[in-house]
């Protein structure tokens, strides 16, 4: 384009419309725009001959240049990333979460990528969160916090109106002060409910059941108090005294969700399981089984895998031939898809179904960069557990920070049945004793009962036996 206004005389439009018949070769528009070329070149004194000869040139040199350049241009891009990537992980990964923090697929990609990384993706919080990810400085080091307007049914104005109250005003003590704080302008039973099921009000208070129990509760108490302001406000012109400040009421006194259920509220909220894994409490029991994290699977082509997962979802087919479905899981290493043909579906469809942990034997096939994993088999996992005796589920030992706890874990500790699992409690006798009672292996303990044991007030860990 240079060349054409300093050699031909042509203005910035004209060299733009000689760019884009030399970049689309449409011959007769660059058969037009040769003869416009030398007239101007000769009109500038440039002999007929070269000015022909430099337009042969340019014209040859669009046939390569335009590739070149954006190669270059994208060499530098992809070293520029990686420089960041490199050198500013935190930064970088933050940044591009911010930028698709929209799309909730992307994010559980990045989610996996930094746990590789070995970063600490921290959850939302609404005394520490933003509207986008944010880089934050912790006693276990750097981390990144969870944006607040990347939750499912979260606005960035209302994120935006929550943060600068924060800000201004200082960390929301509890879920009354952050109605009575934002009020109807910024929260609504939708939003509130959305921030409580992602974990985001965890820090006021870490039972999820009793401020959801007590949404409509906290958003009264905030209308109340805007309405009282507004009220004292006309007062003080008025010269009357100033109403006292409204009690707080008292949320419900409600028991926590169990961990399976908090655990799929949260990633309805996200997209992905953050605070855990409905998996983690089988950790153990996988390994005795034989499971291979998914993460391992592009390295098993040929091979038949025990895999273990939680449904995500689902999708099925049919052919004139046949029906199948394309079924999506989830383990602590990431997410999959296994193939599931006809008989095996219709035995097993109750199964994808149900949300619950099931245990999947198939065949991995490798078809160019294509990863195809074929059900044989599909369980439910805590029935393999229950069957499959010792070496499959030993039993698990909980240590106790008060014996009186131990009268209150009989509704965690399952049923009583043979071939059940071992359950072993211990607990303190004094500043250097303790005391460990076995209650036998006829526990029928379903492993997701585990996480909701560690959460139990009184209980200091579980470990497997």
């Amino acid at each position: 384009m240079q060349i054409a206004r300093e050699l031909a005389g042509y203005s910035l439009g004209g060299a733009d419309l000689l760019r884009r018949a030399m970049g689309k070769k449409i011959k007769a528009e660059m058969d037009a725009q040769r003869e416009v070329f030398i007239e101007g070149a000769t009109t500038r004194q440039v002999p007929h001959k070269l000015s022909a000869s430099i337009f042969e040139q340019v014209a040859k040199f669009a046939s390569y240049g335009f590739p070149k350049a954006h190669a270059t241009a994208y060499a530098l891009l992809a070293y520029q990333t990686a420089y960041l990537k490199a050198n500013h992980p935190l930064e970088f990964f933050a940044a591009a979460m911010t930028m698709d923090r929209a799309n909730q697929d992307k994010l559980n990609l990045y989610r996996q990528e930094i746990a590789k990384a070995g970063i600490r993706l921290l959850p939302p919080d609404v005394n520490h969160g933003d509207a986008n990810f944010t880089v934050e400085d912790g006693p276990d080091g750097p981390a990144i916090r969870y944006a607040l307007a990347a939750i499912r049914g979260v606005g960035v104005q209302a994120v935006d109106a929550l943060v600068e109250e924060r800000r201004t005003h200082g960390p929301f003590a509890d879920v009354f002060d952050l109605t009575a704080r934002t009020g109807g302008r910024v929260l609504n039973r939708r939003l509130l409910e959305a921030l409580i099921r992602a974990g985001a009000l965890d820090g006021l208070d870490d039972n999820r059941r009793r401020l959801l129990d007590g949404v409509e509760l906290a958003l009264r108490y905030g209308n109340a108090h805007a309405a009282q302001a507004a009220s004292d406000q006309t007062s003080l012109f008025g010269g009357m005294f100033e109403h006292a400040p409204l009690p707080k009421p008292a949320l419900p006194a409600v028991a926590d969700f169990p961990v399976l259920e908090r655990l799929q509220q949260e990633f309805e909220a996200l997209g992905f399981y953050l605070s855990a894994h409905p998996l983690d409490g089988y950790r153990a029991s996988l390994g005795r089984l034989g499971i291979t994290p998914s993460e391992q699977l592009p390295a098993c082509g040929g091979q038949r895998v025990r895999l273990a997962g939680v449904v995500l979802g689902r999708q099925e087919r049919a052919t004139a031939r046949s029906r199948f479905a394309f079924v999506q899981l989830s383990d602590p290493s990431g997410t999959y898809e296994v193939t599931v043909f006809a008989e095996l579906l219709g035995r097993a469809r109750a199964l994808l179904e149900s949300g619950e942990p099931v245990l999947i034997e198939g065949d991995v096939r490798i078809e160019g960069d294509a990863l195809k994993v074929l059900a044989s088999s599909i369980e439910r996992l805590d029935g393999v557990l229950a069957n499959g005796g010792a070496r499959a589920a030993a039993g698990i030992e909980v240590r106790l920070s008060d014996p009186a706890v131990a009268r209150e874990l009989a509704d965690l500790l399952g049923p009583h049945g043979d071939g059940g699992a071992r359950v072993r409690l211990v607990l303190p006798l004094g500043s250097d004793r303790e005391v460990a009672i076995d209650l036998g292996d006829h526990h029928r303990l379903a492993r997701t009962r585990r996480m909701d044991l560690e959460r139990r007030a009184g209980v200091l860990g579980v470990v497997d036996l």
